[in-house]
């Protein structure tokens, strides 16, 4: 019997869950990575240089077929990241291509949610009741989207926090 070679695929988690998750999965004997960069970030009186995941409501598993359940069973995870109706699998190019870049000095890489979602782009939701769903940008911004859903033959119009979208 050959040996099942571990993969990785990307999870969604909840908003803000992100190193919690990571740190849950770590205990429970899984290979995760939050891939986190040093963001500098201001308050009222102070400064500070802060760590913050990459990609936001996503962490990376290495794992097998069977620690499938186990991973799903973490808590603030909410699904795997699906392709073709299957769990997405990361190359592992992929993945040493991104910790390469964040070892670099002064690494810095753009997500486009931080920067806001513009007026017409065409997105994807990834959490909550509309999950899945892809719709139209008709107001944008960093915190706050209004997205046009065609849904039945209906438009509706509904507020999202930008964290819960992605560009298609």
């Amino acid at each position: 019997m050959t040996e099942q070679r571990k993969k990785w695929f990307a999870l969604y988690t909840k908003p803000r869950w992100e190193k919690k998750i990571d740190g849950a999965l770590l205990k429970k004997g899984i290979a995760s990575w939050c891939p986190l960069q040093k963001v500098e970030r201001q308050w009222s009186d102070r400064k500070k240089v802060i760590e913050e995941p990459l990609f936001k409501s996503y962490v990376f598993v290495q794992i097998d077929d069977a620690e499938r359940t186990k991973v799903l069973m973490t808590d603030g995870v909410l699904n795997f990241v699906y392709y073709l109706g299957k769990p997405a699998v990361i190359r592992d190019e992929e993945v040493a291509t991104i910790k390469k870049y964040l070892a670099e000095k002064d690494a810095s890489i753009s997500v486009l949610s931080e920067q806001g979602f513009m007026d017409e782009m065409k997105i994807k939701v990834n959490y909550g009741v509309f999950m899945g769903n892809e719709g139209t940008v008709i107001r944008g911004g960093k915190k706050k989207v209004f997205v046009k859903l065609q849904s039945l033959g209906q438009v509706m119009v509904v507020e999202f926090p930008a964290e819960y979208l992605s560009v298609v």
